[in-house]
């Protein structure tokens, strides 16, 4: 039977603090690959992030990339969170860096079929019954600046685009970003007219999934779409205020159960 003593609780206590101060730094690594909030706020003067990961390091990502013709934006939520989906999350960044700047694709659909390919071979994914798939859901958006037409292809993860408290969804293909159907379909593409004061709702599925309340439950998507569409007509400050008050209030003593990302945009 092992004697618990003072040096041991001290080993102990030296071994935690090095393992939180490694976390931080891969926290700052990670963060430092993420676009900057003066970016986000200079691309989109109208928009707010609501980033909260469930632990030091986030499976969530999200990235930025502003062209002459059209702005990307995509927010990806990796199997697992904390350190393994931390490193899938980098995976992603680097992969929609590499795919954009080599391919210059025409639609986010061509982009998660590149991202697939990818990811399979840098996992070695070969579709084997027993084999991990590990991977990331994705929403992917191309924006065009001067029509401000959108272009839209998910894995798994869905957008909403809200205009006079109208939620209009575009649904994105029941497949992940890796290995996890019997046979890989390409992407599909979608397109929606924007209008002048649409909003724009990207996220991960950590919000509507969150345990609270009196009785203990998931929030869910019904109360989830219909949160943002009561922030639709607010400025994006205050719909980033009372969407994080409504997050505490419902998670209440409960722990975060995942990483949390929404992004909001005004057209």
């Amino acid at each position: 039977m092992a004697i618990i003593n003072d040096e041991s609780i001290e080993k102990l206590y030296k071994q935690q603090q090095e393992l939180e101060q490694s976390l931080q730094y891969a926290s700052y690594i990670q963060q430092s690959l993420f676009p900057k909030n003066s970016l986000i706020k200079h691309i989109f003067p109208e928009s707010f992030l609501f980033f909260k990961p469930k632990d030091i390091v986030s499976g969530d990502f999200y990235w930025i990339n502003r062209e002459s013709e059209k702005t990307i934006v995509a927010i990806g939520d990796s199997t697992g969170h904390g350190v393994p989906g931390a490193f899938l999350s980098i995976l992603g960044i680097s992969f929609l860096q590499l795919v954009i700047s080599r391919y210059n694709p025409k639609s986010p659909a061509i982009v998660l079929n590149y991202l697939r390919e990818y990811l399979m071979k840098a996992l070695n994914q070969t579709g084997k019954e027993f084999e991990q798939k590990d991977g990331f859901d994705i929403s992917l958006c191309f924006i065009d600046n001067k029509s401000k037409n959108i272009q839209f292809s998910g894995a798994f993860n869905p957008i909403y685009i809200i205009r006079d408290r109208e939620v209009n969804q575009l649904l994105g293909d029941k497949m992940p970003i890796g290995i996890g159907a019997d046979f890989e379909e390409p992407f599909t593409n979608h397109e929606f007219k924007l209008k002048k004061g649409d909003m724009i709702y990207l996220f991960t599925d950590g919000y509507p999934d969150q345990f609270g309340g009196p009785e203990g439950k998931k929030y869910k998507y019904k109360p989830f779409r219909k949160l943002l569409t009561e922030c639709s007509i607010l400025r994006t400050e205050e719909q980033e205020k009372k969407i994080k008050e409504e997050f505490d209030r419902w998670k209440g003593d409960s722990p975060q159960i995942d990483d949390v990302t929404i992004f909001g945009i005004r057209q």
